[in-house]
C-alpha cells in the first residue's frame, strides 16, 4: 500500500555529521514545513515488520503503533499529548493500517501541533539506506541529500559522543553511505532528488536555501535563517555534539580535518574513501596509504570495544541504545509467541543479515560487545541525538 500526499513529504538524508541536522532546523523553520526531531522509524521498524505478524490484525497493528509512538528519543517530539491516549489517537488517525499509515499519522499530528503546518519532513541520516522503501510507502516523496567533505565529517564524528572511534572505521561508514545513494541519484529525476553541499550551504546559505525551496515548490522565507532560535536548535545547541546549531550559520567548521586529523589519518581516509571523495567533487591532498592488515583488524575490533564500553559513560547514548535493544527483545518475544518464525524472514530486505545490519538499524554499539562488557540498560538518557 502507498500513500500519495498532495503536500509531498520531504526526506533529508546524508552521512551523519554532514549537516543534516542544520538542514532539518532550517527547513523546519519554514512557515509551511514541520520537521520534528530525528526519529529512526525506517531503521528501527521497516525491515522488521514481519516480526509483528499480519498488520491487518488490530492487535498486531496496535503493538507496532505502541512501539513507534512511545519510542521517540525526544518524548512525543515535545507535543502536548496524553500518554494514555496518544496511541489510540494515532491509530484512529492513520490513513491506512500499515507502517506507512502510522508513520504519516505521527508526522501529521506533529505538523498540526506546531502551527497547523500543511507539510512535513523528516531527517534521519540513515534513511539513505531506505530510499526504495520510502518510495514504496510515499511514491511522490522528495529527497534532499547533504554531502560534506568526508574528512571533515569523519573528524566531527570522532569528536562526537557516538559513532566510529578511529579514522579507519569512520571512513568505511562514510564510504558505505555515499555508495548507498549512487543508484538513486542516477535514477530519480530532478523533481525528486536535490543535492546540497554543506560547504556551499554554510558559505552562501540564502542562495542554497532559495534553490532548495525552488526544488520543493515552496517560496523562500527569511525565517529559515533564524533556525537557531527554534526550540529544536536551542535544545541541541546546549549539547557539545550539536553546539553550532544554537548559533547563526557559520563556515568555521569547513576544513576542520586539517587540525583534527593527523597526516597519517588523512592518508588512511584517502585510501579507504578517496574514490568517493573525488566523485563528490573534493580534492585529495595526500597520498593514500593503509597500515598493514593486522593494524586494520585492530582498528575494527577496538572500534567495537570502545563503542560498547563508553555507552554508559560521560555523554554516552545509553538511553537511546537501551530502547533499540528493547525492540530486539520484543521481536524475540513475539517469535516465542508464534507471531513469526525464521520462515517469515524476507530474503531480499536490506539490511537483514548484512554485516552492517546493527549499524544501519541505528545501534551505537554491537550486541556482541555490549554482552562482553555487561553493559546494563538505562532508559533515562538525556542527550539529544
Amino acid at each position: 500500500m502507498s500513500i500519495v500526499l498532495q503536500e509531498r513529504p520531504i526526506i533529508m538524508i546524508g552521512p551523519e555529521r554532514s549537516g543534516t541536522t542544520l538542514v532539518m532546523a532550517m527547513l523546519g523553520n519554514h512557515p509551511r514545513i514541520a520537521v520534528p526531531e530525528v526519529v529512526w522509524y525506517y531503521s528501527r521498524f521497516r525491515p522488521y515488520l514481519h516480526t509483528y505478524g499480519d498488520l491487518s490484525n488490530k492487535e498486531n497493528f496496535y503493538t507496532l503503533a505502541t512501539e513507534m509512538v512511545h519510542g521517540l528519543k525526544t518524548p512525543y517530539w515535545g507535543m502536548n499529548v496524553n500518554p494514555r491516549t496518544i496511541v489510540d489517537e494515532i491509530v484512529e488517525s492513520a490513513r491506512e493500517q500499515s507502517f506507512a499509515g502510522l508513520y504519516c499519522a505521527m508526522f501529521e499530528r506533529y505538523a498540526k501541533e506546531v502551527g497547523d503546518k500543511p507539510r512535513w519532513g523528516e531527517k534521519t541520516p540513515y534513511n539513505l539506506f531506505f530510499i526504495g522503501s520510502i518510495l514504496e510507502d510515499f511514491p511522490n516523496a522528495q529527497f534532499v541529500y547533504i554531502t560534506r567533505d568526508g574528512r571533515d565529517a569523519s573528524a566531527d564524528y570522532l569528536e562526537s559522543s557516538f559513532g566510529p572511534t578511529n579514522i579507519y572505521s569512520a571512513a568505511k561508514v562514510w564510504k558505505l553511505c555515499m555508495n548507498a545513494v549512487k543508484p538513486w541519484r542516477e535514477k530519480l529525476n530532478k523533481d525528486q532528488w536535490f543535492d546540497i553541499k554543506y560547504e556551499e550551504l554554510v558559505r552562501e546559505p540564502e542562495k542554497v536555501l532559495r534553490a532548495t525551496c525552488e526544488f520543493l515548490g515552496e517560496e523562500y522565507d527569511p525565517l529559515m535563517m533564524d533556525f537557531h532560535k527554534s526550540d529544536i536548535a536551542v535544545a541541541r545547541g546546549k549539547t557539545r555534539d550539536h553546539k553550532p546549531l544554537g548559533s547563526p550559520v557559520s563556515d568555521k567548521y569547513v576544513g576542520i580535518y586539517k587540525d583534527l586529523l593527523s597526516q597519517r589519518d588523512q592518508r588512511i581516509f584517502a585510501a579507504v574513501a578517496g574514490k568517493e571523495m573525488q566523485e563528490a567533487g573534493y580534492e585529495l591532498d595526500v597520498q593514500p596509504e593503509l597500515p598493514e592488515k593486522e593494524i586494520l583488524n585492530k582498528y575494527d575490533e577496538w572500534d567495537c570495544r570502545v563503542r560498547a564500553a563508553t555507552l554508559d559513560g560521560y555523554e554516552g547514548h545509553i538511553g537511546y541504545e537501551s530502547y533499540n535493544d528493547w525492540l530486539i527483545d520484543q521481536r524475540a518475544e513475539r517469535k516465542k509467541k508464534g507471531l513469526w518464525s525464521d520462515e517469515n524472514v524476507p530474503s531480499n530486505v536490506y539490511p537483514l543479515g548484512a554485516p552492517e545490519e546493527e549499524l544501519i538499524m541505528g545501534q551505537r554499539a554491537w550486541t556482541k560487545w555490549k554482552k562482553h562488557f555487561s553493559i546494563k540498560r538505562e532508559y533515562n538518557g538525556k542527550l539529544a541525538l
